[in-house]
Formats: structure tokens, C-alpha cells, sequence
């Protein structure tokens, strides 16, 4: 076995462990067991996901000519990032 340190928000660490007892008993061990089904669940989820997303061998040709109807340069496409963030910001 190994150990894991998680930092929750208080209400959901609150219901967590509620639940977990509720579910598993008021012993030890009952909140370890509940993380650990919890984990195993979602590895379950994202790997079903995972085994549905197709990556191509080669990356860079996938993406080659997807932008060529923009007609700005890359330089121009970063400045204008860069102003669009600028003015997000409020002083």
C-alpha cells in the first residue's frame, strides 16, 4: 500500500467523510476505502476516454494548412493576443 495527501474544500472533505462512514462504517479504514473506490472509479472513466481519443503518428502533419486562412502573421497573431489580455486586466 501507499500513501497519497489530497487537500479537499472543507464541505466536500466534510460530506466525503460522512458518506464514507455511512457507506463503509465508523472503523478504521472506512475513509481509505471509500478514496480508493472513489480513485479506482475515476482511473476507470479516463481510461475509457482515453481509449476512445486517436492520437496521430505525426502531430504536425495532422495540423499542417489548418490555419491558412488567416492572413495575419504569427508575430501579428501574438500581439494582438497580447492586447486582447491587456485590456482583460482592470487597474
Amino acid at each position: 500500500m501507499k500513501g497519497i495527501k489530497i487537500y479537499l474544500d472543507e464541505e466536500l472533505e466534510r460530506r466525503f467523510r460522512k458518506m464514507a462512514m455511512e457507506i463503509y462504517g465508523y472503523g478504521r479504514g472506512s475513509i481509505s476505502r471509500a478514496a480508493e473506490d472513489a480513485i479506482r472509479r475515476w482511473v476507470i472513466e479516463r481510461e475509457e476516454v482515453l481509449k476512445e481519443v486517436r492520437i496521430p503518428e505525426d502531430p504536425v502533419r495532422a495540423i499542417r494548412g489548418m490555419l491558412k486562412h488567416v492572413k495575419k502573421s504569427g508575430v501579428e497573431l501574438q500581439h494582438e493576443a497580447q492586447q486582447i489580455r491587456a485590456g482583460k486586466i482592470e487597474y
